[in-house]
């Protein structure tokens, strides 16, 4: 039987689901640096930041009536010189790993950015993360630089990769 996945926007409705995903990654990996988990209204700042259109995007993949992955682009960084750079994120809920969803859901969201006002988009990674890494480049990022053990996490240094992609 096929399990059919909905890329669409998301909406105030998914922020439970968004939030219980990156709880997800807060709680069992260094694929993002933040160490305590957020209650739903925690991230409502977070959620504000996207919008319809532009380049500030949030896109949910849904299955059978549940959110099962998010990405979203936001500010690279806050200064004005830097409006046409957007960060990208992408996270899936554990169990659908592997089924092809991230595919689906960074490809939707960078299409969307093609028609935007974006000279460059960046993916910032902990590692290792081989399945995000592949993702990137299959989308077109180039791998620019690593830092090392530039954030602490579970007891150990932790190293990021950066891409970058032009559009």
């Amino acid at each position: 039987m096929e399990r059919r996945v909905l890329i669409r926007a998301a909406r105030q409705s998914d922020l439970s689901a968004l939030t219980d995903i990156y709880n997800y990654y807060v709680q069992h990996t260094i694929i993002t640096f933040d160490v305590d988990v957020f209650e739903p209204q925690e991230r409502q700042g977070w959620f504000d930041q996207f919008s319809e259109s532009g380049p500030h995007r949030l896109f949910v993949a849904e299955r059978e009536g549940a959110v099962v992955g998010y990405a979203g682009s936001t500010k690279f960084r806050a200064k004005p010189a830097y409006a046409e750079s957007v960060e990208t994120t992408i996270y899936l809920s554990p169990d659908v790993f592997g089924e092809g969803i991230g595919g689906l859901l960074y490809g939707e969201l960078l299409t969307t950015l093609e028609g935007e006002n974006v000279h460059r988009a960046y993916g910032v990674l902990g590692l290792p993360n081989d399945a995000s890494r592949a993702l990137h480049i299959k989308f077109g990022f180039k791998p620019l630089h690593v830092l090392s053990e530039v954030g602490f996490k579970f007891g150990r240094y932790v190293d990021t990769e950066w891409f970058e992609k032009k559009f």
